[in-house]
């Protein structure tokens, strides 16, 4: 058996579908159900909660890391998740606020 023989041999045991961890935008874009321009409209407020940010290199972003991501939105139903962003300071005082209208003020 000569040696080109033996590669295009080797080639057919190595050949099997691997499955990328780090995607391009438009596949992160897929994960989450939306299109390439929504994603790109959201992604700023993504990013803003938490949301993983694309590797500096290759601009890809790790499906992994936006798993786990979604997850820690939903910690009742996924204990043991990462933990979520500090809420928007203006929704925390709304929400305050309300609860002081309804007469649930301190202690209540």
């Amino acid at each position: 058996m000569t040696d080109k023989g033996n590669s295009s041999h080797i080639q057919r045991i190595m050949h099997f579908r691997i499955e990328p961890r780090d995607v391009p935008p438009e596949v992160a874009a897929r994960r989450l159900g939306k299109t390439f321009a929504e994603f790109n409209a959201a992604l700023p407020n993504l990013i803003a909660r938490g949301f993983p940010q694309a590797d500096p290199t290759t601009g890809n972003f790790d499906l992994a890391a936006i798993d786990r991501w979604c997850d820690a939105r939903h910690p009742h139903l996924f204990c043991g998740g990462a933990a979520m962003q500090a809420r928007d300071a203006k929704d925390v005082v709304q929400d305050r606020l309300a609860k002081l209208k309804a007469g649930l003020g301190r202690g209540g």
